[in-house]
């Protein structure tokens, strides 16, 4: 499965810009406003079955609070380039050790209701890597396999609506978990990549 994850994914060497992949509907949503970089850490335990690292925001925080996300969040003036800030934040969030974080490559950008343009980072976590939540910020740190998104029964798709316009959506639900928002729209865009690769 390593060997098709690593096919789904665009080199080190030629890291994403913007536009987003969706950014025909955010600018339908939104206008065509500039939007701030962030980045996010995808990253696979490095174990016999791949498992991706999830977190779960805290219930007080002023955005997405209690939502399923992957650690990651702006792009501070100082870090240079998207895999510094994923490993950063990464640091912040669950007190993973950038030094057992290996980045391999990264998705398409995403663009989202909040403002942001958020570039994947898809990295493989040193099995012995442990997890240590900022509480103010992470309630919890979990694990699903990659196996779980290949299985197209795990995906349900669904429209909301939003400021007047429909808006097509997907989820997964993993062990109590919703995963859905940008979370999810990232993870769909991996499995495409993977299918086509």
């Amino acid at each position: 499965m390593m060997d098709a994850l690593l096919r789904a994914l665009r080199p080190l060497s030629q890291p994403p810009t913007a536009p987003g992949w969706n950014h025909a509907q955010m600018v339908e949503l939104l206008g065509d406003t500039p939007l701030r970089p962030a980045a996010v850490l995808m990253g696979f335990r490095d174990a016999e079955q791949l498992r991706l690292v999830f977190t779960v925001r805290t219930d007080h925080l002023s955005s997405h609070a209690g939502q399923v996300s992957f650690p990651g969040g702006r792009t501070d003036p100082a870090d240079g380039d998207a895999v510094t800030t994923a490993l950063r934040e990464s640091e912040e969030e669950i007190g993973l050790d950038r030094a057992l974080v290996t980045p391999l490559g990264y998705l398409d950008c995403f663009e989202t209701i909040s403002g942001f343009c958020i570039t994947p980072v898809v990295a493989r976590i040193a099995p012995e890597a442990s997890y240590r939540p900022a509480p103010d910020e992470v309630a919890e740190v979990f694990e699903v396999p990659l196996a779980h998104f290949l299985e197209p029964a795990n995906l349900k798709r669904y429209v909301m609506e939003y400021r007047g316009h429909r808006r097509e959506m997907v989820e997964f639900e993993r062990t109590g978990h919703r995963i859905w928002g940008a979370t999810a729209a990232i993870l769909l865009n991996l499995v495409q990549r993977m299918e086509s690769a």
